[in-house]
């Protein structure tokens, strides 16, 4: 007999769809041509709040070209249904061209519609409006918050503060951050009668869909979204923004094909962003660093006409350490900016830079390793919901990341070690991010001659889920990762839930899975039951799949393959529906990590640059070894960015964004990345899902940042509570 065929879960496969990307045959949005099809150009707002007295479209609708220019004025009004089950926020999403108002700078008010890309553009520049400007606020420093807050207290952390024997008081601010992916956002819009069909850069085909449904007041059943590959997102395609109406609208009027594509000028107010945060810690403790208490007191910047919250700030102040006393109050404060949105690492890894910045401080007030700070209030259970730790291996996370950076050769000091002109510093602080899961669904199809076709409509906004996907898969079926193919990206197919929070592994995953092994089970009970078969009259139990053979576990010659079995009873195919909804569990679910930094301060200059980083991450199973890999690394790239360069900057006086280019708002280039290292503690969640993943896209960012800050003040023995930390805060 043949050697076994090794296992696709646990290889470290390279990306099934990565000749079709490399090689340019991967369509995203803006590449779909449909016949007929002319370009669509936003015209912005240049006031922050007023109303619009008059628009002038005479010099744009007279060049040649140019179909239409539709605005306030002369668009339909259309019936903006309420979307439940969307991702819109509370208060009113923005209705495009349905009145005069102007909720930011950069608002959409109008779109002029030509022949070619060219001409719209050149006609837009045409377009005269007038504005009754109103005095805007968009500074978060300056502007009350209004509304209720969001609080969480357990204990008298007031009085357990006035009691502690150690009290520290810091106020941090994060910048306000923009997601900045290689693709900007698209959309292809074509009518057939009464239906729509949607190309579009989405993380959620049926975001789009029930949005232009509830907008438009048609079925969602006769909107098709299309969306196989998107070009990187990290959060900001998961809602349906109002370019995707102003597109299909377009289409609508001029009876033409149209496509969108904002400029990446438009993606700093056309989208969201992470918001601006203030952040308030004060904590209380013992002599021996044990934590008694910890108040969290937050200010973020949110639209006036939303109100967004990130999901899961309060979260890491609640559970992350043993804390008996705990008080949180959480204020949205509303400015005259567009919505913001998550961002990779959502709401943790915005708590992540106070907390383990307020540790560090906290260590060093102590002279105590800021290791064995954490150890010492490592808890038992989760205390925000008294629940057991399905899985928490924080302590090994510590434990491997610290003998594998050499954190035992670290002199304590601040400002001690030199390298040169180069102040040397290390730092480390943990991450989590909690376990999500969703239902789905999943179509699978063995046919005829040995190959399978798995399909769903998720997303794969970069992770791999093509290729994760197709892992499990094959081992489910037992065939040859070149057999089996997935199809995702469509609203035609099965229902799947948002790409976004780290959920994808988990709930798709275990829906293929699911439907893999109802498959692979059919093929087995044809097999037992056919008079023809090898396998006739054997236990199904006992019949096992390799390499898309079937055989007796004990008898490998005993046995016959896919193709073999189908052909011989006439099946051009088996067929099988694939889902899983996740239970209530009783127990709470996170990923973890422990991340460590080590960078250089320019004495002189106040320069950081960022040396080494390893990251632990306690992530359960690892489908695929080498896209965690690229996880874990494009991640602690990206908190590099959050850390030392990535900054919006507003002109407050008209509420401008300065610098909406890749040239003045610095994201990190090769030059800012050094050796960066991840490692994944062995161990399953059984509990979490079926295939024992805990999720890993979200938390590899969210440890990344304070840990750059800890070093930064290792190196310097100056703490920066504002991010991102500058050459000016240093000197």
């Amino acid at each position: 007999m043949s050697p076994q065929p090794q296992a696709a879960v646990g290889a470290p496969l390279s990306r099934v769809d990565g000749r079709l990307k490399v090689t340019g045959q991967a369509k995203y949005a803006a590449d779909h041509e449909p016949e007929g099809v002319v370009h669509a150009v936003v015209v912005d707002s240049s006031v922050a709040r007023g109303r619009i007295t008059g628009i002038d479209t005479r010099a744009a609708e007279a060049q040649a070209g140019v179909l239409k220019v539709i605005h306030h004025r002369n668009a339909p009004k259309l019936p903006y249904r309420d979307n439940p089950g969307s991702l819109n926020l509370p208060g009113e999403r923005l209705r495009v061209f349905q009145d005069d108002q102007v909720h930011f700078h950069g608002q959409p008010v109008a779109v002029v519609v030509a022949t070619t890309l060219e001409a719209a553009q050149h006609a837009a520049t045409l377009v005269r409006i007038g504005y009754d400007a109103e005095r805007s606020a968009t500074d978060l420093a300056d502007a009350p918050a209004t509304g209720e807050p969001v609080t969480y207290a357990r204990g008298d952390a007031e009085a357990a503060l006035r009691d502690a024997p150690v009290r520290l008081e810091m106020t941090y601010r994060t910048a306000r951050n923009h997601h900045n992916a290689m693709e900007l956002h698209a959309t292809v819009a074509q009518w057939d009668g009464d239906k729509l069909t949607l190309w579009d850069k989405t993380q959620w085909v049926q975001s789009p869909r029930d949005e232009l449904a509830a907008n438009f007041g048609i079925p969602a059943e006769s909107i098709r979204v299309i969306s196989p590959f998107v070009g990187g997102a990290f959060g900001n395609a998961a809602r349906a923004w109002p370019h995707i109406t102003i597109a299909a609208l377009a289409a609508r009027e001029t009876g033409h094909p149209v496509k969108l594509v904002l400029t990446r000028r438009q993606l700093y107010f056309g989208v969201g962003y992470r918001p601006a945060y203030e952040y308030k810690v004060r904590l209380g403790s013992d002599r021996r660093g044990r934590l008694t208490a910890m108040t969290h007191d937050l200010r973020a910047e949110t639209s006036r006409y939303e109100t967004f919250a990130e999901r899961g700030v309060l979260s890491p102040g609640q559970m992350l350490y043993t804390t008996p006393n705990v008080a949180q109050t959480h204020r949205a404060v509303p400015l005259d900016v567009n919505t913001p949105t998550p961002m990779r690492g959502p709401g943790y890894s915005t708590a992540a830079f106070p907390i383990e910045s307020a540790m560090d401080e906290l260590a060093h007030e102590l002279g105590i390793d800021p290791i064995e700070l954490r150890l010492r209030n490592e808890p038992e259970n989760d205390q925000s919901s008294g629940r057991p730790f399905a899985t928490r291996r924080l302590r090994e996370c510590y434990t491997v990341g610290a003998r594998e950076f050499g954190w035992n050769r670290r002199n304590p000091r601040p400002r001690s070690t030199r390298d040169g002109d180069w102040l040397i510093g290390t730092g480390m602080a943990t991450a989590l991010y909690d376990t999500l899961r969703a239902p789905g669904q999943a179509r699978v199809r063995l046919d005829a001659d040995g190959t399978a076709l798995v399909e769903s409509a998720t997303s794969d906004m970069g992770p791999g889920t093509y290729t994760s996907m197709t892992q499990i898969a094959a081992d489910a079926l037992g065939l040859a990762v070149r057999n089996v193919t997935f199809r995702l990206g469509d609203t035609n197919l099965p229902t799947a839930p948002l790409h976004g929070g780290s959920l994808t592994m988990a709930s798709v995953g275990s829906t293929v899975q699911d439907g893999c092994d109802k498959l692979r089970q059919q093929a087995i009970e044809l097999a037992v039951e056919d008079e023809d078969s090898p396998l006739y009259g054997a236990d199904t139990d006992d019949i096992v799949v390799r390499g898309g053979r079937l055989h007796v576990k004990t008898d490998p010659a005993r046995g016959e393959t896919y193709r073999q079995l189908l052909g011989r009873n006439n099946r051009a195919h088996l067929e099988a529906l694939g889902s899983w909804t996740p239970g209530q569990s009783r127990s709470s679910m996170y990923a973890y990590g422990a991340v460590f930094a080590e960078v250089g301060v320019d004495a002189r200059l106040g320069l950081v640059r960022v040396r080494r980083m390893l990251g632990v991450f306690d992530a359960g199973r690892i489908i695929s070894p080498k896209l965690a890999d690229s996880q874990a690394i494009g991640a602690m790239t990206g908190g590099i960015g959050m850390a030392l360069l990535e900054h919006t900057v507003t002109d407050h006086r008209d509420g401008r964004i300065v610098g909406a280019n890749l040239a003045d708002y610095l994201v990190p280039v090769n030059a800012d990345v050094p050796d960066l290292k991840a490692i994944y503690v062995d161990g399953r969640d059984d509990e979490a899902d079926p295939i024992g993943v805990k999720g890993l896209g979200e938390v590899v960012l969210v440890g990344v940042a304070p840990a750059i800050a800890n070093a930064v003040f290792h190196a310097t023995g100056r703490r920066v509570r504002d991010l991102p930390i500058t050459a000016e805060a240093l000197l």
